[in-house]
């Protein structure tokens, strides 16, 4: 295991909490919800909020780490992420056929004067972010329940 992909994050929450969550994040501290109508109190972001996130973070990190690279005139970068669950049978390019398909759709805006094969590049570099090359690769979930009594 490389040692500089390991992040950890511990999500705390009570039942007097309801949904709402406190976050450490390595040290950086946040908090999850959800909104009124799903029960929560809206204190926070909700689980998806921090997927699409993710998304959009590494996104505008990787693109100005490329752009400053190359020297490339980039004023700004904005990424609006934006998370829906779709029907399978309404997703032409999906491989699910019955039930829901989840959809991320990044709308990537680079401000500066970038020529044609310039932004191709961009969007390109933009699909090897990798929290995007994460997403669509493999990806493993291994939960353990760690009962504690008292």
């Amino acid at each position: 295991m490389l040692e500089d992909s390991v992040h950890k994050a511990t999500v705390t929450n009570t039942l007097e909490d309801g949904l709402f969550c406190n976050i450490d994040a390595d040290g950086h501290k946040l908090v999850g919800d959800e909104p009124e109508d799903l029960g929560g109190h809206n204190k926070g972001p909700a689980p998806y909020h921090y997927l699409a996130t993710a998304l959009g973070t590494c996104t505008a990190m990787t693109l100005n780490m490329y752009a400053n690279r190359k020297k490339w005139p980039v004023e700004q970068i904005k990424v609006d992420v934006i998370h829906k669950k779709i029907k399978a049978e309404d997703c032409d390019d999906c491989e699910t056929k019955k039930g829901s398909v989840d959809v991320l759709e990044r709308h990537i805006k680079v401000t500066g004067d970038l020529d044609r094969e310039q932004q191709e590049r961009m969007l390109e570099i933009a699909n090897k972010c990798p929290v995007h090359r994460t997403l669509m690769g493999e990806l493993k979930i291994r939960s353990k329940l760690v009962c504690k009594v008292g």
